[in-house]
């Protein structure tokens, strides 16, 4: 049996339906994120995992033991949030060892365990500050110690890296990933970040609607998407409609779909990089990191995504014929 399975999850409020038949295995020592736009229930299945909420139907079980009438103090369950909640009056060490102190540890032990996780998480010279002393990063990373030093069975992260900007976002994503596999923890992310869920993910759980639209590792989700709405919501694809797509490519598509998608990346100007011919002219470009992305309008709209050194090739007015390696073209169900 998986470290953690849950089974025909089901919550309710009153008349509205927040989670549907929610089924997951998660193996010991994973990092999972579960990825979706707000409202799609991610967070309440985490509150449901610390027993902060109750389910209205289904199951969950940890190392085999259902936790329906498990207390959370007894689960053993360790949970971030986007608010770090430090106690202001205390400093980094103490805050970090407070739940050591709670489980009344001995003085040596505390110590010990204490030195360890600050060393783990970079903060071991941040030892003696307060938390108006630390930047948002580092008040993380010590929410985070004070999280991991009791030894949870499992960590949940409920959009802990949000508020912070996007420069010690990555460098955080990065952290927290290493700290995960250096301790080996079991691990499930919330976020509404598509990157930075693919930068940290063994497996990534999709959401929509209460329920979940595709599971997969990331590389799997990124490059076979099963919808229309895994599509848009991932990497940018364009989405074509089966008369759309057949105007623009003259190619008999795979029967039984209405809908195919492409991603940005996958388009060429270069006609040894695909056999699917696209015709169109070249409307709008703009920057995003170090990638330049350019919207084109023939007999619909398609964009596509080059390095920043190809910048030069396009020019906005121009009729480009642009193509795609026909395995890139994804028939949606």
């Amino acid at each position: 049996m998986s470290y953690i399975v849950i089974e025909g999850l089901h919550k309710k409020y009153g008349h509205s339906t927040v989670l549907t038949n929610i089924e997951m295995s998660i193996e010991k020592g994973e990092f999972i994120t579960l990825l979706g736009p707000s409202g799609c229930g991610k967070s309440t299945i985490l509150r449901i995992l610390a027993g902060l909420t109750d389910a209205s139907a289904g199951k969950i079980l940890i190392e085999g033991k259902d936790m329906h009438d498990v207390q959370p103090k007894d689960r053993q369950v360790g949970m971030v949030f986007q608010s770090y909640a430090l106690f202001p009056n205390m400093t980094v060490k103490d805050n970090v060892a407070f739940g050591l102190r709670m489980q009344k540890m001995t003085s040596a032990e505390i110590e010990q365990r204490v030195q360890e996780m600050l060393e783990t998480v970079h903060l071991s010279e941040k030892a003696q500050a307060y938390p108006k002393e630390l930047s948002g990063g580092q008040q993380q990373r010590v929410a985070l110690a004070r999280a991991l030093i009791v030894r949870p069975k499992v960590l949940l992260l409920d959009e802990p890296l949000s508020a912070l900007d996007a420069q010690i976002r990555k460098k955080l994503q990065a952290d927290l990933r290493d700290i995960q596999q250096k301790l080996g923890i079991t691990m499930i992310l919330v976020t509404h970040d598509q990157e930075e869920a693919m930068a940290v993910s063994d497996r990534i759980f999709v959401m929509n609607n209460g329920m979940i639209a595709q599971s997969g590792t990331p590389t799997a989700i990124y490059t076979r998407p099963e919808s229309e709405f895994i599509a848009s919501f991932i990497g940018h694809y364009n989405v074509f409609t089966r008369q759309t797509l057949e105007k623009m490519v003259g190619e008999l598509l795979p029967q039984g779909y209405s809908k195919f998608a492409i991603r940005p990346e996958a388009i060429h100007l270069d006609r040894r990089q695909g056999d699917v011919s696209m015709a169109g002219v070249a409307k709008q470009s703009f920057m995003s990191g170090n990638v330049i992305r350019t919207m084109f309008e023939g007999d619909c709209l398609f964009t596509m995504e080059q390095l920043h050194e190809r910048e030069q090739r396009i020019k906005i007015n121009e009729k480009y014929m642009c193509y795609v390696a026909r395995e890139d073209v994804i028939a949606l169900s």
